[in-house]
């Protein structure tokens, strides 16, 4: 989905209520999105820990505009479903990531070595 009420209108279906009941949790999944805008950034919250995590910040459960007692888990649940049509491991989005050296514990910093490179004179 594009847009966290987009999902937020797809919980209020499924589970009564408002759409402004369920924007928080949603919006707080796809937050990502300020840093990296594509896909990509559902690597940092779209899989089961992410669930879990949701569930930690916002609670085990919320009570919507209905008076309806609905797990944050579930919600978390149909947000990442909504968006991959299953629910990943952490471990499903890290073993993808392509390892580059400064993910190691080495000197190169990719900032630092990067502004060293253009300050350097060209040898003549």
């Amino acid at each position: 989905m594009a847009h966290p009420y987009h999902h937020a209108v797809r919980s209020a279906r499924l589970f009564g209520g408002k759409p402004d009941d369920y924007l928080a949790i949603h919006d707080w999944f796809d937050e990502s999105k300020a840093h990296l805008g594509d896909f990509r950034h559902r690597a940092l919250r779209h899989h089961s820990e992410g669930i879990f995590l949701c569930a930690a910040i916002f609670g085990a459960t919320i009570t919507n505009s209905d008076g309806r007692t609905v797990p944050v888990r579930t919600i978390g649940e149909q947000h990442v479903t909504d968006d991959l049509g299953w629910i990943p491991s952490v471990k499903d989005w890290l073993q993808h990531i392509q390892p580059q050296p400064w993910m190691g514990r080495t000197p190169f910093r990719p900032q630092t070595d990067a502004a060293a490179a253009q300050e350097e004179p060209a040898a003549t």
